[in-house]
């Protein structure tokens, strides 16, 4: 009776009232177990950072190019975007108009990508089937196709940051990057960065916090220019799985929406602060995800 209490409570008033079903403790003993598990990370073997230039956060509304090299000096593409949640994270990221003011439109090709993107991470990995049995014995998901579509909303819902159109999605804002007001907005993920990286359209500039761990992930507070639009922080996870990623933003979202969420991660403590979409909402009264990202460590 008491996992179905939860159950109703969250159905009828979205995720606010979690806070109380999963207590800080438990979050940073999931987050551990999904740290453990996340067999498709990156390893020092196939991925080299080299992180050059440390500033103040004082320093980095500065715009100024501190490091002479890249961020990423090697990566065995290979080894890491053959499996199938890279391979399904790539499919997905060029799909989208950065610029906000300008709806979205996905073809068929590319909602169906997105559904893969999720079903591959939650579905058919390790650290994904351990989040959905974390969430399901809290009484937050009444089952795995439930937590799934829930998520695809959750994520890949639109709804308007500028001009009255359906121009965002957290998925976009968090894993793609946007442009909003002349400066490059969200932007959280390593292999995005990667990728414009090497195309030559992201120049690094500067970092301006490093977290503890000494092999991946790790943890980056970049900034950096992406084809004339600066970022002055954009934190993320270096070296994590596409399912890691999705994972830990999920967990915290649904547990602790808009607040700061408190990790444990291979034994270190990290900081998701997530935010809410409060101007729309989906199913029963639900909110998108704004934003997540590490904070600093």
């Amino acid at each position: 009776m008491k996992v179905l209490a939860v159950l109703v409570l969250c159905v009828t008033l979205g995720f606010s009232n979690v806070d109380g079903a999963v207590t800080d403790a438990e979050i940073k003993s999931i987050s551990e177990r999904l740290y453990s598990l996340d067999s498709n990370k990156a390893s020092a073997s196939v991925l080299v950072i080299d992180p050059q230039a440390l500033v103040a956060d004082s320093q980095t509304s500065s715009e100024t190019d501190r490091s002479s090299k890249p961020l990423f000096s090697f990566l065995n593409e290979n080894a890491l975007f053959s499996k199938p949640t890279y391979a399904a994270l790539l499919s997905v990221l060029d799909n989208y108009n950065r610029m906000t003011g300008q709806a979205e439109n996905f073809s068929s090709q590319q909602l169906a990508e997105q559904d893969k993107f999720v079903r591959e991470t939650m579905s058919n990995t390790q650290v994904g089937r351990e989040l959905f049995a974390f969430l399901y014995n809290k009484g937050i998901y009444k089952s795995e196709e439930d937590f799934i579509q829930d998520l695809k909303m959750m994520w890949f819902g639109l709804y308007s940051r500028n001009n009255n159109q359906l121009d965002s999605s957290g998925f976009e804002h968090i894993f793609a990057g946007e442009i909003k007001g002349g400066k490059v907005s969200g932007f959280h993920n390593w292999i995005r960065f990667y990728l414009l990286e090497k195309s030559g359209k992201l120049n690094y500039y500067s970092h301006s916090f490093n977290g503890p761990w000494t092999t991946f992930p790790d943890v980056l507070g970049m900034q950096f220019m992406w084809d004339g639009y600066y970022k002055q922080v954009g934190s993320a996870v270096i070296g994590s799985s596409p399912e890691f990623d999705f994972a830990i933003y999920s967990l915290c979202y649904i547990t602790r929406p808009g607040k700061q969420c408190h990790l444990s991660v291979g034994g270190s403590t990290l900081i998701i602060q997530t935010y809410t979409w409060d101007n729309s909402f989906y199913g029963d009264g639900k909110k998108f995800i704004g934003s997540a990202y590490p904070a600093t460590p």
